[in-house]
């Protein structure tokens, strides 16, 4: 135990005999507190130490083997930390008798009802620290330095708690709740981006329903295995980006499932791979060509052309009525936007000068009209017709992206069909798991860092908890 008794105490309980009466009723069954001292911890907190004496049980003096009574062969000191008083720590100090029968020769150590298995904690602080993880507010750190006990404890405990919720026997994860229509699939990065992880969601409660080591075609096997072909023939659609091995998997198992790309995978492929890409080769030709000025134009423009029209001019406005500007405040001043020299008409400006990014300004705005239909048949003819528009540009970079746009047809068109599933709510858990990764310092345990993931997914927002309670 980290509880040491100071020279003051000792001392001032000698001088005062009444401070060794002190009782403070521990609630604990079998235990009888005979005084307390106060003390203070290792970690210079004020702590109490709860002198006293259990109880023997009639199961305690019977033998195991043979089931006469034992007699008393030794006593063994022994320290429990209990629930914390205010801002002091408790600690319980009691002989705990050793038990020996002459006939069969054997012994053993009087039970403490009240000590939680695995640990040298009470049962009622055992509780209130699986209370306060539940509550999943505070990090492991802060229930240590709340709870007094040590931050590996925490996490032994916690880890319990949540093998007997998501867990069968501890090991296999439990079967989803309910069926799913709409699952989603993306993988996240681990350990500072040397390996990832896959999770799979259900679209319509945002629970996690697995999640595994890497992002291979085996992690889409496992799910199905785990859940049954049963279960999978009730899911109608799965969302999942265009850069992995997800799509193949589902259709090599469950061909009934249709994947769907949504507009946020297409724009994002659209601008890191295209737009960028392009900016950096029209800057490199114009250099080579000695046209110094027009490549200096294209430095700082990447938020430019890679923005909605509508985005440009909510920024203009915004710097007109003295809003602080965010984004490009190295290109423009509110000074230089208020004069109408700002993100649009640059946007127009570079639009003029270059032949090829119009052409880009052409597809971005045909992307939308598309993801913005509700019929995959016209959904389909605006498909058809930006890719058409970039094989007919020749460039390679547009090339790359009309391939990308052919060989995700199908799915994407379905997104006409199932509007409402997108990647929103994907992406919403990954944020929480850089942020359950980012206030937990990072978890090297994997297995525990999965099971706080599905809890926190199950977790549904309460704005103001307390309030809300007392209105039910």
């Amino acid at each position: 135990m980290n509880y040491i008794q100071t020279k003051q105490s000792v001392q001032a309980t000698d001088s005062n005999p009444l401070q060794c009466l002190l009782h403070i009723p521990a609630l604990l069954p079998g235990f009888t507190n005979t005084y307390t001292l106060p003390c203070t911890t290792r970690s210079h907190r004020d702590a109490y130490c709860m002198y006293g004496n259990i109880e023997a049980k009639d199961s305690d003096t019977a033998c195991p083997s043979c089931g006469r009574r034992m007699h008393v062969n030794g006593h063994r000191n022994t320290d429990l930390r209990h629930l914390a008083i205010g801002p002091a720590l408790t600690c319980l100090r009691f002989d705990r008798k050793q038990f020996y029968c002459p006939h069969c020769h054997i012994s053993k150590m009087q039970t403490v009802s009240f000590q939680a298995e695995g640990h040298r904690i009470t049962v009622p602080l055992y509780n209130y620290t699986r209370e306060l993880l539940s509550k999943q507010t505070y990090t492991l750190k802060q229930v240590a330095e709340i709870t007094g006990l040590g931050k590996n404890v925490v996490k032994e405990i916690d880890k319990k708690r949540l093998k007997e919720l998501y867990t069968v026997d501890g090991k296999a994860l439990i079967q989803p709740e309910k069926p799913a229509r709409y699952l989603g699939i993306d993988e996240f990065k681990l350990h500072d981006g040397y390996r990832f992880a896959t999770h799979i969601i259900d679209m319509e409660t945002g629970h996690i329903l697995w999640i595994a080591p890497g992002k291979k075609k085996k992690v889409v096997y496992d799910f199905i295995d785990h859940v049954g072909v049963e279960w999978m023939d009730g899911v109608e659609a799965v969302a999942c980006d265009m850069n992995s091995d997800f799509q193949a998997a589902f259709e090599e198992r469950c061909p009934h499932i249709q994947p769907v790309f949504d507009y946020f995978h297409i724009v994002k492929n659209f601008n890191e791979k295209v737009v960028g890409a392009i900016r950096k080769d029209e800057q490199e030709r114009l250099m080579k060509e000695g046209n110094e000025e027009a490549a200096k134009a294209l430095k700082r423009t990447r938020y430019i052309l890679t923005s909605k029209r509508s985005t440009l001019r909510a920024k203009d406005e915004e710097a007109r009525i003295g809003k602080p500007v965010r984004k490009g405040s190295k290109l423009f001043g509110t000074e230089e936007i208020k004069r109408k020299e700002g993100y649009e008409a640059k946007y127009d400006e570079l639009l003029r000068e270059n032949e090829l990014l119009f052409t880009v300004d052409l597809v971005k705005e045909k992307l939308s009209e598309a993801y913005h239909a509700e019929d995959e048949i016209v959904m389909a003819g605006c498909i058809i017709d930006i890719m058409d528009m970039c094989e007919a540009t020749g460039n390679r970079r547009l090339g790359w992206f009309k391939n990308m746009l052919d060989k995700h047809f199908e799915g994407i068109i379905a997104h006409a069909t199932y509007r409402k599933l997108s990647a929103g709510k994907i992406e919403g858990i990954n944020n929480k798991i850089k942020t359950t990764r980012r206030q937990g310092y990072g978890y090297p345990d994997d297995e525990y860092f999965f099971l706080k993931l599905f809890d926190m997914s199950r977790r549904d927002y309460v704005r103001n908890e307390l309030s809300h309670k007392i209105c039910d």
